[in-house]
């Protein structure tokens, strides 16, 4: 499945990656109006991208991913409450707490096989919002953390209702870590990650720490799912338990599967598919949106196999083996 989709080299870079980061930066006169809804789009596209890093790489089913979302929220939320307001101090602080809870929960998630992941990783998420909804003195309970105050981006651009200077820091923020997750997965690591997933066991025995390496994807993943969770807030200056709902958790996976899991791009496309389809269908039918969302998802499943990258992949090679006979 996407395991057989080719992978560009750690410097190859293609003319449609380079179109698609120059469309995203086009994006401040292309859509001008949309730029609050894009730059949460970027966010959710940096969400996905670490769950991409477990379940597509490394092979770790998990229904449990906001925890770590949740948990970079809080961490800078709470930062600025308390009168730090710097957006990239901000974003290291999340970083470390998701990645310091992601580290001591690799422990029980990499142990079993995907049943008992499942089942760990919706435990952990559960807990920990439960603990946010009860740490009320903290987080805010079920009324969210308000009060936040960020400090304008490099002290020159101050956050703004009409969202520029959120979809500006997002998409940059975004496109960095993005570089440095490519660059990870063309490396030996990553491309021992994805032999631990389709199998590990013959890894253990070519002399691989299957353990430790997937422990350190994990860690990371939980790394990048904190800054995510932080710029979240930081956009949007409130926190609400909702960052550490099970709806999350989902929503990231399927926004994952439609875009493609495994292929780099696919949380990007995903969580731009899965939110303009959101926000469009809301608008004409506000009572059986849902309905409409859900077919609309089975259909891209059903007819795009390997999500909406695997599908134009496979007609571009469609394509591209039809050309000689045309110029014939």
């Amino acid at each position: 499945m996407s395991a057989a989709l080719p992978h560009p080299s750690a410097f190859q870079v293609r003319a449609a990656e380079i179109a698609f980061w120059l469309v995203l930066a086009a994006g401040f006169w292309l859509w001008p109006a949309y730029l609050a809804l894009w730059s949460q789009i970027l966010i959710a596209g940096l969400f996905a991208l670490s769950f991409d890093l477990v379940l597509g790489y490394a092979g770790i089913v998990s229904l449990g991913h906001a925890a770590y979302f949740g948990v970079g929220a809080y961490a800078a939320g709470v930062l600025s409450r308390h009168g730090w307001g710097e957006p990239f101090s901000g974003l290291l602080f999340a970083a470390f707490c998701a990645g310091v809870t992601g580290f001591l929960t690799s422990f029980l998630v990499v142990r079993g096989k995907d049943l008992t992941r499942l089942m760990v990783t919706t435990g952990i998420g559960l807990l920990l919002y439960e603990l946010a909804n009860r740490l009320t003195d903290i987080t805010g309970g079920n009324d969210g953390l308000i009060g936040m105050e960020m400090s304008p981006v490099l002290g020159l651009f101050r956050f703004d209702m009409y969202g520029r200077t959120a979809y500006g820091y997002s998409l940059a923020v975004t496109f960095v870590l993005f570089l440095l997750m490519r660059r990870l997965l063309h490396s030996p690591f990553g491309l021992s990650l994805r032999g631990i997933r389709d199998n590990p066991g013959r890894m253990l025995v070519l002399g691989y720490p299957v353990h430790r390496r997937l422990i350190a994807a994990y860690t990371l993943s939980a790394v990048y799912a904190g800054i995510a969770g932080a710029l979240l807030a930081q956009t949007t200056q409130f926190v609400g338990t909702e960052v550490l709902s099970f709806n999350r958790s989902a929503e990231v996976m399927v926004m994952l599967i439609v875009g493609g899991t495994g292929m780099l791009y696919g949380g990007l496309v995903g969580a731009a598919v899965f939110m303009v389809a959101h926000h469009y269908l809301s608008d004409i039918n506000a009572v059986y949106w849902q309905f409409w969302l859900g077919a609309f998802l089975i259909a891209i499943v059903m007819f795009g196999r390997d999500g909406v990258l695997g599908a134009c992949l496979r007609l571009s090679q469609a394509w591209n083996r039809r050309k000689p006979a045309v110029k014939s």
